[in-house]
């Protein structure tokens, strides 16, 4: 358990990170760099990163080689495909004491055909060799471009949550974090796609268990597993959780600390049409489109919707939101595809609560979140508790979506440090 000096001082950390945090999970309030991308109709020219084809940064030559195919005779889910070492900064040029890979590795799509993954694995550098508890951890919305990617902006000190990860290597955990499907590999993000996005949170940690660095460092199949994300990550790391005795059952998941979850993609899909998150309803269609082109997202798009949808596959979060704020459906679609049966079954598809997660839940959420409604995560606790799930419910009082990110760190990290030491959850489902 970390000492209260310790906790005073994490917390300090991750309050300075709260403005940065809101590019991360969904909130217009900064610009990308790099070089000038053409502005959405009606929005100033921004500046932005450009989209890569691939993996968007430079990192020495592979120290194990990638292979042409997602699957080979022998692969299973969590096997390396490529791995070279990188750096991990939460501001650019501060100092960690941690070590760091980036990596290829195997998952599968939301039809259950195999695909590789992007992520990064980091590893206090403490000289520590036993093993050690380790994070499979889940950012919020990054956006749809490669450059969006969590392990592009690491070496940079780029990637937002870094501060909230420092925290954790901080403990002596190691952290493994997916790119989710379609960052920084080929093919589209398969944003808001909850099975595609839990099975990269579970095979990231075990890749993690399989990095031959990261091995020698502690991260070992005897590791404790905690599950953690926030947001977007939210509804990657609950989708985690509830596959986990099916997908991955030999991980030691000790719990899963989950935040903001965008738990009935419907609901938070009608409570964000026409008010501030509304560009996040046109990427998560594009994410669902990526997964299951048979619902053919372009039928429905009027000139404007395609325009957009062409400018948020080259732009990150930040800029992708200040786009889309305030939009209806409407705008930009000949034809609402929300009201189709084939697209409110995969919708329907992605929601949480349908399985008990086999391991313990903190579940927390801002009474006053502007982009996830609250309701939605007390009915997901109600969900959970009732298939017989041990639920630690932490609503966080006036928190709106980056306050509850933020204000739910330190507490969330915390619980799972108990799980780590093996004391009992404490769940408050009665």
């Amino acid at each position: 358990m970390v000492q209260p000096r310790a906790t005073r001082a994490l917390r300090t950390t991750a309050l300075t990170a709260a403005t940065a945090l809101a590019l991360s999970l969904g909130l217009p309030s900064a610009t990308a760099t790099a070089r000038s991308a053409p502005s959405a109709p009606g929005v100033p020219s921004v500046t932005s990163a450009p989209q890569a084809s691939s993996n968007p940064h430079a990192l020495s030559a592979p120290s194990v080689s990638p292979t042409s195919s997602a699957q080979t005779d022998n692969a299973r889910p969590g096997d390396i495909v490529a791995s070279s070492p990188t750096s991990f900064h939460p501001l650019p040029g501060q100092p960690t004491r941690t070590r760091a890979w980036h990596m290829e590795y195997r998952s599968t799509t939301a039809k259950g055909t195999p695909n590789v993954v992007s992520g990064t694995v980091i590893v206090p550098d403490d000289g520590r060799t036993g093993p050690r508890p380790l994070v499979t951890y889940a950012v919020g919305t990054v956006g749809l471009a490669d450059t969006c990617a969590p392990s592009a902006g690491f070496p940079k000190g780029t990637t937002v949550e870094a501060n909230l990860i420092q925290q954790l290597t901080a403990r002596g955990w190691a952290v493994a974090v997916t790119d989710y499907e379609g960052l920084g590999t080929p093919g589209e993000h398969t944003y808001t796609v909850g099975r595609a996005e839990g099975q990269a949170v579970l095979d990231a940690a075990r890749a993690a268990q399989r990095l031959p660095g990261a091995v020698r460092a502690g991260v070992t199949q005897d590791s404790p597993v905690g599950i953690m994300g926030y947001s977007q990550g939210g509804q990657a790391s609950g989708w985690a959780a509830e596959l986990h005795r099916t997908y991955a059952p030999e991980l030691k998941v000790k719990g899963t600390a989950t935040g903001g979850v965008p738990a009935d993609l419907l609901k938070v899909a009608d409570f964000n049409n026409g008010n501030i998150g509304a560009g996040l309803i046109l990427m998560a269609a594009v994410g669902q489109d990526a997964a299951f082109p048979e619902l053919d997202l372009a039928k429905y798009l009027n000139d404007k919707g395609r325009h957009y949808v062409g400018f948020m596959k080259k732009n990150c979060v930040a800029v992708d939101a200040i786009a889309g704020a305030f939009k209806k459906i409407s705008d930009v679609t000949v034809k609402n595809p929300l009201y189709e049966a084939d697209w409110r079954q995969r919708l329907r598809e992605s929601d949480l609560g349908t399985r008990r997660p086999d391991a313990p839940v903190f579940l927390y959420h801002g009474t006053l979140d502007e982009l996830i409604p609250y309701g939605v995560g007390k009915q997901l606790r109600a969900d959970w508790c009732a298939k017989g799930a041990e639920v630690r419910w932490a609503p966080i009082p006036l928190g709106e979506h980056v306050v509850g990110a933020v204000a739910g760190a330190v507490p969330a990290a915390d619980w799972l440090a108990d799980r780590f030491a093996g004391k009992p959850a404490h769940g408050n489902c009665g």
